[in-house]
């Protein structure tokens, strides 16, 4: 169990405002599985675009949550300290709910194989308790 702030995650993963995508990370098992919290809000940038008068999350952002998440998880490790984790796939990914402003997102991404400096990471993003997106991560870490 933990808890890690904005702050504490961008001593983890590179990622900055306005493309860092999570909040806090609620639990961390370094290596394992973690789980984050994003709290969504009408002055999201992507909003403006994504639809006027019908703000709707992009899928795409949401499984970019989710691998913010899963680089958290893996990057935890002392061995990857300073490393960045950086897509090598995207499988079985499933949008079935829209994620609209108010909404809190809890990602969780939990590593499910490594070979080397590469991973997969099964992701599930949830609002009140009900699937949103899901998808298995491939990610290589350099």
């Amino acid at each position: 169990m933990a808890f890690y702030t904005a702050r504490e995650i961008m001593d983890i993963i590179p990622h900055r405002w306005p493309f860092l995508l999570i909040d806090t990370i609620e639990e961390l098992e370094p290596g394992v599985r973690a789980l984050g919290k994003k709290c969504v809000s009408v002055n999201e940038p992507f909003f403006q675009g994504h639809f006027p008068g019908n703000p709707v999350m992009p899928g795409v952002l949401i499984i970019e949550a989710l691998a913010q998440v899963g680089a958290v998880a893996f990057l935890s490790l002392p061995e990857w300290r300073g490393k960045t984790a950086y897509f090598a796939g995207i499988d079985r990914a499933k949008f079935r709910k829209k994620v609209i402003p108010g909404d809190v997102i809890f990602l969780e991404t939990s590593i499910i194989k490594v070979k080397g400096p590469i991973g997969v990471g099964k992701a599930v993003a949830s609002v009140e308790g009900k699937v949103v997106a899901e998808a298995e991560l491939t990610f290589a870490v350099g």
